[in-house]
């Protein structure tokens, strides 16, 4: 157990460096050191996403029996994974802060903005999504390795194919960076991420009852009723983020696709997507999951994954 956890806690952060000094090094692409983390970190949340949902697939796919049988790939890749959560919310935190450095150099005259409130800020402005990752190392890890006694495999792995939307996400998240919002690639990928997010994170509880409601042979609306109170609550909980980051993407989208985006002029940032500082003359930038849900600003993208 204690060797595949740190591997994982070797993997993600290595992963993210090696990426940051390929990007920063390569002829032709020789990114600056803000740009290389942000972009570093998004291929990260990339590949993690993409081994997840292989690892789902593989398990559900093997489960003939959705409660009883097993897969050694479970347990294993759920150790593997959780010190990337612990890794992600660093890693956000220096993509807020590269952009705040950005911020506060064309707002202030170069000056930097001091690490204590730019930790404040970036813990206002992302509180559900280090929510999300606390809750997910600190309760979803000891659920899902010890509480389980082994099964649920199937649903685990079901589980796992959730993140077959952050591909798109974190594309999106690029493209911004890059001030891409008018493309048709970003149009295209936003219809994606709109489709993704809605079956893998929105429909995935309703399915997970509805699999369940059929193994038991039993009507899908008693499957609550005589689910465990912890089963039901953690679904709830889990769910509960993923629609309301849905519906921030459904406004979004909506404003991209109707053209409403076109009628704005494009933002002055010297780094596209910056983020901002709350403050005096600095309105708090509100996640949106790669489109902003504010009628008046320019695109900005939450760390949503």
């Amino acid at each position: 157990m204690l060797s595949i956890l740190a591997a994982g806690s070797v993997f993600f952060p290595g992963l993210f460096l090696l990426s940051k000094r390929c990007l920063k090094h390569t002829p032709g692409l020789a990114l600056s050191d803000g740009e290389a983390t942000i972009v570093s970190a998004r291929l990260v949340s990339s590949i993690q996403a993409i081994m997840a949902s292989s690892a789902g697939y593989i398990i559900a796919s093997s489960c003939e029996d959705i409660i009883e049988d097993q897969h050694w790939l479970t347990s294993t890749y759920i150790l593997f994974a959780v010190p990337y959560f612990a890794y992600d919310i660093y890693a956000m935190f220096l993509c807020y802060w590269h952009k705040l450095q950005v911020k506060g150099h064309e707002e202030e005259g170069g000056r930097p903005k001091p690490m204590g409130s730019a930790v404040a800020s970036y813990l206002r402005r992302e509180f559900l999504m280090v929510l999300h990752h606390v809750v997910m190392v600190t309760i979803c890890f000891p659920v899902s390795v010890f509480w389980r006694q082994g099964k649920g495999d199937y649903f685990q792995g079901v589980m796992f194919m959730a993140e077959l939307s952050t591909p798109s996400v974190c594309l999106g998240k690029i493209l911004i960076q890059y001030k891409k919002q008018h493309t048709l690639l970003h149009k295209v990928n936003g219809a994606l991420m709109l489709v993704t997010f809605f079956i893998c994170r929105v429909l995935l509880f309703p399915y997970l009852y509805y699999a369940y409601s059929r193994y038991a042979s039993i009507p899908l609306y008693t499957v609550p009723l005589g689910a465990p109170w912890q089963c039901n609550v953690g679904a709830f909980c889990l769910m509960a983020p993923q629609v309301y980051w849905f519906t921030l993407i459904c406004r979004g989208a909506f404003r991209l696709f109707t053209g409403a985006s076109r009628s704005r002029p494009p933002a002055t940032l010297s780094k596209p997507d910056g983020g901002c500082c709350p403050g005096k003359g600095a309105p708090l930038p509100p996640p949106a999951n790669g489109y902003s849900p504010v009628p008046h600003q320019p695109d900005r993208e939450t760390d949503t994954h």
